[in-house]
């Protein structure tokens, strides 16, 4: 029995990395045929011309941004001649916020946040390029949050028609896009130039989670911290899940829930209270790139019943002030991150109306709180 029990000073994890989401594995496993397509799209930047622009379309949690970062993280290994870019639309979301990223990205330092021009900073840029005869990769992961703040349209033009003002701009795009049934319509001057090429993640099968997870419980735990049927069970939440960070997640908090035991080993009541929170990851990740008038938002369509748009419209605005076209804009934000629920009804005296709801109100309310 005494055997089972970390003293003061034990771990269960050997390399606790192995189970933060933002991990790059050395070894990325399952997505060789990705990886391939994407190569292929980048290969021109590598003899000086510009790279295919591409679409990474797939569910979360397929392995489309570990794909580019370690694509990335190669091109910078091996060449001087590509600059590769990886933007997290989460976060900056405008056009300004994207190439200021790009900007330092290049000269490694920010631009100051006020009193340049966006001009100035697109000039310093293609000038940078052209001079030292550079190719630029840019990544826009979750694009999609470009098209609710009515941005990619103008991020796109400006970044793939810069050739036409600077004819030896050599710059080229991968967008990923986490709901693959979107219809990405762009203004057309944009959809001529852009034609991506599209790579689809599908969800990973159960023997490749499996094969996943036990590669990180390899070098992440310690030798048999995790029974097999403990393991087959994790497998079994992730498959359900649909998404591989869901079973990462779970994995580290389970460990977690072991060591607070004293205990040198996972079992199903460390599995199971883990998975309360870990189910909720994806929700925990959207909120987290919400601004506050999406939480305050947000917050309102957990704490009540399925409403009308108009009705919901009322409460929003005596707590915002904001008008009803960014009402909008936040609503279809939170629609497609899979936040909340919206269906139309025939019902009323002004025709079709839209009721909004959230299916995890209690969770969705855990992580505005969190």
């Amino acid at each position: 029995m005494l055997g089972n029990v970390l003293s003061w000073d034990q771990t269960v994890f050997k390399n606790g990395e192995m189970f933060e989401l933002d991990y790059v594995p050395e070894h990325f496993r399952h997505r060789e045929s990705q990886i391939e397509e994407l190569m292929f799209s980048i290969r021109p930047a590598m003899k000086g011309m510009r790279p295919v622009n591409t679409l990474c379309l797939g569910p979360p949690g397929t392995g489309k941004t570990t794909a580019i970062l370690k694509i990335f993280e190669e091109i910078e290994k091996h060449t001087a001649s590509v600059i590769p870019v990886h933007i997290n639309c989460q976060v900056n979301n405008t056009k300004y916020e994207i190439f200021s990223r790009i900007f330092q990205k290049i000269y490694g330092f920010t631009p100051p946040s006020s009193g340049v021009s966006f001009k100035k900073i697109f000039e310093k840029i293609v000038k940078y390029l052209i001079e030292k005869e550079k190719v630029l990769v840019v990544a826009l992961d979750d694009i999609n949050y470009l098209f609710y703040e009515s941005e990619v349209n103008d991020v796109l033009y400006t970044l793939l028609r810069a050739h036409e003002v600077q004819p030896k701009a050599r710059i080229g795009v991968i967008g990923v896009l986490s709901d693959i049934k979107m219809q990405y319509q762009l203004d057309p001057r944009v959809a001529s130039v852009f034609l991506p090429r599209e790579i689809l993640f599908l969800p990973y099968t159960q023997d490749e989670i499996h094969d996943i997870l036990s590669n990180r419980i390899q070098y992440g735990f310690f030798p048999g911290v995790i029974p097999e049927d403990i393991l087959d069970k994790i497998v079994e939440y992730v498959e359900s899940s649909g998404d591989l960070r869901v079973g990462i997640d779970l994995l580290k908090k389970a460990g977690l829930n072991a060591e607070r035991r004293a205990s040198k080993c996972i079992s199903q009541e460390d599995v199971n209270e883990a998975y309360e929170s870990s189910r909720s990851v994806h929700i925990q990740h959207a909120i987290s790139s919400l601004g506050d008038e999406e939480k305050v938002l947000l917050r309102l369509i957990a704490e009540g019943e399925e409403v009308r748009a108009g009705a919901l419209y009322k409460q929003f605005q005596e707590k915002t002030n904001l008008r009803y076209t960014r009402f909008h804009e936040m609503l279809n934000k939170l629609d497609a991150t899979k936040l909340i629920n919206t269906r139309y009804s025939s019902k009323g005296t002004r025709g079709r109306s839209r009721l909004i709801s959230v299916k995890n109100a209690d969770d969705i309310l855990k992580g505005l709180r969190d």
